[in-house]
């Protein structure tokens, strides 16, 4: 029997079908085949949980250390495309800011200025696209201001997260990739060094002093892709999850404690990163399959975060749901997203602002959305209204 027999379901998935609206096929591979082969994906797709998290915690057996690794080969090897001990070298430079304190300490206070700067842009016109008007552009500031580059606009940082996030969506694709990816990420490195040579008390200047320059622009190129992406679908997932949900929205309304458990929950049924790619090192079983060296593995994070093994009722959306933390949006083991506090600060405060000020808000009904995307979900457009000040 073929690997395609083997795998019916897997074989009848689309990815077309993943971007659109991958739940009931997800569920469908989690009960039926947990490990699945995609001939779509020329791979395999992990859908339930604790075999998502034994591929995530087993680097050794399934590395992100392979040439395919889109973002590599854009900006060069970096803490999110090596494993083990160099794996460690070029992350444990970028820990410390990224720690409880530090981020809340470090960065609360410019988060609450920038969200109501944001804010107040808009308020007096009683609707929005909040996803490029809010969203997008917070995530921006932050990651501008976490990296420190010396003499940069949150717009240039844009436009470089732009053109690269284009390449390596291109290389994803089986694409060629043009130029542009390649000259912005050669300016954020020139900016990087820039920074570096100034000296002075940052984010760069101290990660340079156990990493050469090159290593120091990878990894900050894949801080702000990943500061930038997943915090604006974060944010953007969260209040359509709550402006969809009028009954969990009153009850966040009547008390704030419970908006961290809706960010969680967010999390949960719709993280910003649907999948993580690992490549096989050897032969090995995994559930139903046998999986050998050199095959694609794809964890679907968001297949995993609907098991019902571990989520009763998992796709109803409860901001008092005891056990969302065990959600994987952040991914797992040595590849757990560094950033996670930041996103989850940087959400929590957006959302605050955006319910005090904005009387009413409510989804626009002449616009509606939903998540959509293979690799990074969120609304492509959120249209919202509320009531303007009299």
């Amino acid at each position: 029997m073929s690997v395609v027999e083997a795998f019916p379901l897997g074989a009848a998935t689309t990815l077309a079908e993943l971007a659109e609206d991958p739940h009931p096929r997800l569920a469908l591979l989690r009960a039926h085949e947990p490990v699945s082969w995609l001939p779509e994906l020329d791979g395999w797709l992990v859908t339930r949980r604790d075999l998502a998290l034994s591929v995530m915690r087993d680097a050794e057996t399934f590395t992100v250390d392979d040439p395919r690794f889109s973002t590599a080969q854009v900006v060069g090897p970096s803490m999110l495309s090596l494993d083990g001990e160099q794996h460690t070298r070029h992350r444990e430079p970028f820990t410390a800011p990224f720690r409880p304190r530090a981020v809340h300490d470090g960065f609360a206070s410019f988060i609450e200025g920038e969200t109501d700067r944001l804010v107040t842009a808009l308020e007096s016109s009683g609707a929005a696209e909040l996803r490029r008007a809010f969203a997008g552009p917070l995530a921006v500031a932050v990651v501008t201001e976490a990296l420190g580059l010396a003499g940069t606009t949150a717009d240039t940082v844009l436009s470089w997260y732009d053109a690269i996030v284009r390449s390596v969506s291109d290389i994803t694709a089986g694409v060629e990739a043009g130029q542009a990816g390649a000259a912005a990420y050669a300016e954020l490195r020139a900016a990087v060094e820039a920074t570096i040579a100034e000296g002075g008390a940052s984010l760069l200047v101290s990660a340079a002093v156990g990493l050469a320059l090159p290593e120091v622009a990878s990894n900050a190129a894949v801080l702000m892709f990943g500061g930038i992406e997943t915090t604006e679908a974060m944010i953007t997932n969260a209040l359509l999850h709550l402006l969809r949900h009028p009954d969990q929205l009153a009850l966040v309304r009547a008390d704030s404690g419970l908006l961290d458990g809706a960010i969680e929950e967010s999390l949960r049924l719709e993280p910003g990163a649907a999948v993580v790619d690992r490549y096989a090192s050897r032969d090995t079983v995994l559930g139903p399959a046998t999986i050998r060296k050199g095959d694609l593995v794809t964890v679907s994070l968001t297949g995993a975060n609907r098991d019902p093994a571990v989520f009763p009722d998992p796709d109803r959306f409860d901001v008092r749901r005891e056990n969302a933390r065990l959600q994987l949006a952040f991914a797992h083991g040595p590849h757990y997203c560094l950033a996670a506090h930041l996103a989850r600060l940087e959400t929590r405060i957006a959302l605050q602002r955006l319910l005090e000020r904005l009387p009413a808000l409510r989804l626009d009904p002449n616009h509606p959305t939903a998540p959509y995307g293979l690799v990074f979900r969120k609304p492509p457009a959120l249209h919202v209204l509320w009531d303007r000040a009299t």
